[in-house]
């Protein structure tokens, strides 16, 4: 199998560029086709919207359940084969999705997605780079969130497309295909010579204390709030986005196409934190990055629901959630443990999951007839600001403690 070997050691920036191409298809084709299969299936299957939801809701809560067991495997130096059987459970997924008759049916096959997810989005992929890069793991996941900021400016008109094309069921042949011949293939290839884990015998038993040591300090509990509290907000805007430009009396075009730019701006943002974070010091980007997203809200609050506010919000949250994305993805690795980040993310698994669900929710409850979106906003830009918050000290402690 010697044509299967990559080179030995692949530099970051190439290791990276292929990384980054299965986070595109399994972003596109399972987290944002779901939108797309919802239509056809409740047709199919007699559901109401609600009864829909539920199914991304159980994927999320499954991820979520999963995201410790694959972060301890990560760092146990199972990335390969974490990856490649996360693609292929992935891709098995999607094939049974495409015979689903049954309500029971679509519930069980996306829990099956969720859990396959938990092994193939960012959080493992961030863990991989950031045992295999040292000192450079920032800078290789930026270049790997390059691709995956694009999934859905790609596969929302590529699924949409298949679907019209071949129908649903069909379609989720050719994205399973994807998966099985392409992201499967390639971590495998990918992923060869992990780094070793500490042994056994001899070190062991340290890194369970030191891992125990990590959870009784505060900047571990306060990179937990931030991360709870900026996924609330990151995942309650998109539910109601097209909704928002609405009221804010938008044309129908432009409701339509600023969502779908979102991918394209988040992109941008992370290619200037690409090319100029060298020379910027980092611990000032980590503090200032997530406060464009509070910023773009209160433009909407003090301006009202209008055109220009709405654009200005959407190219403030654009940039603020594709940076973000690297802030969250390395602060751990930055302020507590780099030897134990797969661990570490993976205990805010489940409640970052429940923080997903609750949270789309929890802002159509505070929209009223009278008010519109005026209480969800404030809602939301509180949060915002206690998660800044919540970074910004965990920042403090942490380095006020580094020798």
């Amino acid at each position: 199998m010697h044509f299967f070997r990559r080179p030995a050691s692949l530099a970051l920036g190439p290791f990276s560029v292929w990384l980054s191409l299965p986070q595109l298809i399994t972003w596109g084709s399972v987290f944002y086709t779901f939108s797309l299969l919802m239509t056809p299936l409740e047709a199919e299957l007699g559901m109401s919207r609600a009864e829909s939801s539920l199914a991304f809701s159980l994927a999320l809560l499954a991820e979520g359940l999963m995201a410790y067991l694959i972060g301890r495997w990560i760092d146990h130096g199972h990335e390969r084969w974490v990856m490649t059987l996360g693609s292929v459970w992935v891709g098995v997924g999607l094939l049974a999705h495409s015979q689903v008759q049954t309500v029971s049916g679509f519930y069980a096959v996306w829990v099956w997605l969720g859990l396959g997810l938990a092994a193939t989005l960012y959080s493992p992929a961030f863990a991989v780079v950031t045992r295999r890069f040292g000192q450079d793991f920032r800078r290789a996941i930026i270049t790997l969130t390059f691709l995956g900021g694009l999934a859905s400016t790609v596969f929302i008109p590529l699924s949409s497309w298949w679907i019209a094309l071949w129908g649903w069921r069909q379609a989720l042949w050719a994205l399973a295909a994807l998966q099985l011949l392409l992201c499967a293939p390639l971590h495998a290839w990918l992923l060869q010579g992990a780094p070793e884990p500490v042994r056994q015998d001899e070190g062991q038993r340290e890194r369970r204390v030191s891992l125990k040591a990590h959870l009784r300090q505060t900047p571990f509990w306060l990179l937990a709030a931030f991360s709870l509290l900026m996924m609330a907000v990151t995942s309650a805007l998109p539910a109601h986005m097209i909704a928002l430009l609405e009221e804010a009396k938008l044309p129908p075009a432009w409701v339509i196409a600023i969502p779908a730019a979102i991918g394209v701006i988040q992109v941008i943002g992370r290619f200037v934190l690409f090319v100029f974070e060298r020379y910027w010091d980092v611990h000032t980007a980590n503090r200032w990055i997530p406060m464009l997203i509070p910023s773009g809200l209160l433009v909407l609050i003090v301006f009202g629901l209008q055109a220009l506010p709405a654009m200005v919000f959407v190219l403030l949250y654009g940039l603020g959630n594709g940076m973000n994305t690297i802030v969250k993805g390395t602060a751990m690795a930055q302020y507590v443990s780099r030897e134990h980040v797969g661990q570490l993310n993976g205990l805010l698994g489940l409640p970052i999951a429940l923080a997903r669900a609750a949270a789309p929710l929890t802002m159509g409850v505070l929209w009223s007839p009278e008010h519109g979106y005026g209480m969800a906003l404030w809602w939301l830009l509180l949060a915002s600001l206690l998660a800044t918050a919540a970074l910004w000290m965990a920042q403090r402690q942490a380095l006020k403690t580094k020798p």
